[in-house]
């Protein structure tokens, strides 16, 4: 895996250059400096694997990468496409880490219920609301609220009532 590490470090010192281009310079970008280090780090993964025992570890992770080639370099033709899913992985770990926490959850309603209430406040974080505050304020309003109004409620179209705290 050492011997790995640097063609990772070469492709992030690439990204870290293009984070702050336009989408089609990114993309230019990766074909000319990205594209020459995935295809030696293709080749020296080929070579690797004949190199392992089958049904290693390390065979089996070099069968993963080798199968998922395309998916893996997708990025290089796309400057939208981040080269790693990083963001989306931080933002539900939370989640996932406390999986095992929520089985106190008893039925599959309080466990449906549990998983309706963490959506909204992830949701309401990822609106820049301070969760207690959106959803005290949303408790607080939802009993005289308007039902066909409901939706005024959700995270991305709230809009905090004055002294919210």
């Amino acid at each position: 895996a050492a011997l790995a590490l640097p063609f990772f470090a070469a492709l992030y010192d690439i990204e870290r250059e293009a984070q702050t281009l336009e989408a089609e310079e990114r993309r230019r970008l990766r074909q000319s400096r990205a594209k020459p280090v995935c295809d030696a780090l293709h080749e020296w993964m080929v070579a690797q694997r004949k190199l392992v025992s089958e049904g290693s570890a390390i065979a089996k992770a070099l069968d993963y990468s080798l199968k998922r080639w395309e998916a893996l370099t997708r990025y290089l033709d796309d400057g939208h496409v981040p080269i790693d899913n990083n963001w989306v992985e931080n933002q539900i770990r939370p989640w996932a880490i406390g999986r095992a926490n929520w089985l106190f959850a008893d039925s599959l309603r309080a466990g449906q219920r549990a998983a309706a209430i963490m959506s909204l406040l992830r949701s309401a974080q990822l609106n820049g609301h301070e969760p207690h505050a959106y959803l005290k304020d949303v408790l607080t309003r939802l009993p005289t609220h308007r039902a066909s109004d409901v939706a005024t409620l959700l995270p991305h179209r709230w809009q905090p009532t004055v002294a919210v705290a």
